[in-house]
């Protein structure tokens, strides 16, 4: 418990002045958080990270991560999607290059990680840096941290069905109904108070959905750990695992936001 509360107030301390900053700040704050999670993919399929296949899967996760006005100024009019489609094309060829060492299956993790993990924290930046933008992603962390609190300490409370036991023993129906239900109260005080640049009544109704989507992903990354067979997706972060650990359920959550917001970067 003492290396936990450590490391989260180092990061924060780290973490909250490059969110107030914003800008490139958050831009490359996104990018690092990319690289290291695209990393603990590999380390939990126990590859190395140097070889071409990572640097292919680094590359398509950095094309997906980067704001989309830096193909902008690509040659010959290259989009975000036609580079991430080249660089999947390669992954392809390697398979046949590398005679199977590298086979059609890890192409496809490779593929749907980058996707998955580059997308995720591009609309982190990318709700940062929308009007209001500071406002809303306190909103995203209020609705994503207070579903995982509400949900821990109502689950160890009360929580006696469990949800989802071959995937992760530990939730409970009463956990995650009680999270979403804190989320939501949670979220309407927080819109109340601050002027996240959208209805009220809008973003309270978004908080339930959004809750339910975060736990999601939540599971989702407790999934793909038990298909690896580990614990936590990295160390980075002494005593809390690795970075997937940290943001599964935001992941899933920050693109859903912008979708429904209609927010680009």
């Amino acid at each position: 418990m003492k290396q936990r509360v450590i490391t989260a107030v180092i990061a924060l301390i780290l973490f909250i002045p490059i969110v107030l900053l914003g800008g490139l700040w958050m831009d490359w704050l996104t990018v690092a958080f990319a690289v290291v999670g695209i990393s603990e993919i590999f380390l939990m399929k126990k590859q190395i990270l140097i070889s071409v296949d990572f640097v292919l899967a680094l590359l398509a996760t950095l094309t997906c991560v980067v704001p989309d006005a830096f193909f902008k100024n690509m040659p010959w009019h290259w989009t975000k999607f036609g580079v991430y489609f080249a660089i999947i094309m390669l992954m392809l060829t390697w398979t046949v290059l590398s005679k199977n060492k590298t086979t059609f299956a890890d192409v496809g993790v490779y593929a749907l990680a980058a996707l998955y993990i580059g997308t995720g924290f591009h609309y982190m930046a990318a709700i940062r840096s929308d009007t209001n933008g500071l406002a809303l992603l306190c909103y995203v962390f209020v609705v994503v941290w207070l579903t995982d609190t509400g949900a821990y300490m109502i689950g160890r409370k009360i929580g006696k069905h469990k949800l989802w036991p071959v995937i992760s023993p530990n939730k409970t129906w009463e956990g995650s109904i009680g999270g979403t239900i804190c989320a939501v109260i949670c979220a309407a005080i927080y819109v109340m108070f601050v002027d996240v640049g959208y209805p009220q009544l809008q973003m309270i109704i978004f908080a339930f959905f959004l809750s339910i989507v975060g736990q999601m992903g939540d599971l989702v990354e407790s999934a793909y750990k038990r298909f690896y067979g580990v614990k936590d997706s990295g160390k980075i972060l002494p005593g809390h695992g690795g970075i997937l650990d940290r943001f599964d359920s935001m992941l899933f959550v920050l693109p859903v936001v912008a979708a429904l917001l209609g927010i680009a970067h």
